[in-house]
């Protein structure tokens, strides 16, 4: 064995013990003839001292014998596991050397330029920080397995390798060799097959997938490759999901962090627009948004009348008119919004730009309409829909971070329902689907017919789509006939769902939830890439390993391929 104990494991009972310790030496101090070396590995750290012999470069991997000892009184670490004894090492062996200059220093690598990192990723992994991210990860995966297996749902993989179908972002595509001009996709998800699996017989199933979609990054999306959490059920409705969901989500949040977990809410679609301004809401910010539509059509303020309007309130007291002008510019150069009006209540009298287009009445109708209070503004966003509803969301949140109103030691979740069907392209004109193009209709498939989909939103990111599924050919054919489709397209696209729907396909529900996302949140983490061992940058590349990459001639030439 190269190792008897590893670097967090020796405690006072192992004094005068002889023991072998391999790891990275992580810090080194030289006291004169006494040098005293941190050595690291994955499970923490050991102080081990060398007398008369001289250690390699930081970084180094090493093993270590010699006599466990108890810390002087005065050295004494108790922020360490292992801080009340040291190990005196006689024989130290090089198992791996590194070079003197390192590109970062381990221990602040989170502080580093992202293309640095990840450039030199098997460094960045040594940051402890890092490594229990990574670690964090595996639990995570270990305990969605294990609730979902007690649900006795039944794990099964889905290809990898299959065939491109439109499901909204670009493919990965993969040539084929056997086949000359023909490509093969890598899934954006498992869709089509876990629907097959039902239709198949199997009753509830479960995957942690790895989905591919050739898509930009994000601060919450990764590019390229994600996993999620993939889950269908036979016979089941939205509200067997949203049940499932709940036992499972609401526990690992329970399970891995210490804050409170609310109730599940349920919010309709054009509920969280309206109040929130995005299908996405943080309810740990608590300002609502309001329709004043009707209140300015009432009002000679011909800048808002006739034109949806919103209204946010919110505690303004004692900030500056500093705070004003940024928060207009922030409206104006960040949101891209004309302006933005307001009226604070101070000494009880309304005050702002554009009190003086309202009369009495409509002063005092407004307070009643926010129950406003001394100190407080309401701010008023005007613009063409469905941009008036967005603008007002940015407002909100942009409010609720820079009053400090959100309450960051607990997890609001909530189920946002009711998505419609169908939205026009305003390019082209033609209607498109908004969500699942195999989701069913809440009724007769027209443009303006609702879904029964879902999402599950936590403090203001999506976690989870899902909707019951679309079994019925001939919905399925109505449904698609709307988006501009007609049947020959269904058999071409998505010929064996088609096919497969004909021979007694059961009512069938599920959702996925993304992996990266829930880690990201339960580490309290604000960078996604974080929660990944070895993620590509935001443009889509991996420094490390120089992908994508060119190929040789005769890889093309192999796979039918030829560079223009």
């Amino acid at each position: 064995m190269l190792r008897t104990h590893t670097c967090n494991e020796l405690r006072e009972q192992n004094i005068t013990q002889r023991v072998t310790l391999c790891g990275w030496i992580s810090a080194v101090r030289d006291h004169g003839g006494v040098t005293f070396i941190d050595l690291r590995d994955y499970y923490g750290i050991t102080q081990v001292v060398l007398h008369g012999i001289e250690p390699p470069p930081r970084e180094s991997t090493i093993q270590v014998r010699g006599e466990v000892k108890a810390r002087d009184p005065d050295a004494v670490n108790d922020k360490l596991e292992t801080g009340r004894v040291e190990l005196h090492a006689d024989t130290l062996a090089v198992l791996g050397a590194a070079k003197n200059a390192l590109p970062f220093e381990i221990a602040d690598s989170e502080k580093v330029r992202e293309d640095i990192r990840l450039k030199y990723r098997f460094l960045d992994l040594r940051n402890p920080v890092m490594r229990d991210r990574i670690t964090l990860r595996s639990e995570v995966i270990a305990y969605l397995r294990k609730q979902m297996e007690k649900l006795e749902f039944v794990e099964i993989h889905t290809p990898i390798l299959t065939a491109s179908s439109p499901e909204g972002a670009r493919d990965y595509i993969v040539p084929s060799r056997r086949h000359s001009g023909k490509f093969y996709a890598l899934p954006q998800a498992p869709q089509q097959f876990k629907q097959l699996l039902m239709v198949a017989g199997f009753d509830k199933y479960f995957q942690i997938a790895p989905c591919f979609r050739d898509e930009d990054a994000r601060q919450d999306r990764l590019p390229g490759e994600f996993y999620q959490l993939d889950l269908e059920m036979a016979f089941a409705e939205q509200s067997d999901v949203f049940a499932v969901a709940e036992t499972v989500l609401a526990g690992l949040f329970k399970h891995f962090t210490n804050k409170p977990v609310s109730e599940f809410r349920l919010i309709p679609y054009a509920d969280a627009m309206l109040s929130y301004g995005t299908d996405k809401p943080d309810l740990r910010n608590p300002l609502i948004i309001r329709d004043l539509t009707e209140f300015f059509a009432g009002t000679n303020f011909s800048a808002f009348k006739g034109k949806p309007v919103r209204g946010i309130a919110a505690p303004t007291a004692g900030r500056s008119r500093t705070f004003f002008d940024d928060m207009l510019k922030f409206a104006t150069d960040t949101v891209g919004m004309k302006g933005l009006g307001y009226l604070t209540l101070s000494g009880g009298e309304l005050k702002g730009p554009i009190v003086k287009f309202l009369s009495p009445d409509k002063q005092a109708e407004l307070l009643n309409l926010f129950d406003l209070k001394d100190g407080e503004t309401v701010f008023f966003i005007c613009d063409r829909l469905p941009d008036c509803n967005r603008f007002a969301g940015q407002i909100r949140a942009a409010l609720g971070e820079r009053l400090d109103l959100i309450d960051r030691n607990r997890y609001e979740f909530c189920f946002i329902v009711d998505f419609p069907m169908f939205e026009r392209d305003e390019e082209s004109g033609r209607w498109d689907f908004t969500h699942n193009p195999f989701s069913m209709p809440q009724g007769e498939p027209t443009a303006d017919v609702l879904a029964y989909q879902y999402d599950i939103v936590c403090n203001g990111y999506e976690i989870t789509s899902g909707a019951v599924r679309n079994h019925d050919p001939e919905i399925m054919k109505k449904v698609f006939a709307v988006a501009g489709y007609g049947e020959d397209d269904l058999k071409l696209k998505f010929g064996a769902l088609y096919t497969a729907f004909s021979y007694g396909a059961p009512p069938h529900a599920g959702m996925a939830a993304g992996i990266e996302r829930l880690i990201m949140l339960i580490a309290d983490d604000e960078n996604i890439r974080d929660v990944v061992a070895f993620p590509l940058n935001g443009n889509a590349q991996d420094p490390l390993t120089g992908a994508p990459s060119e190929l040789a001639e005769q890889q093309l030439r192999e796979v039918h391929i030829k560079l223009r």
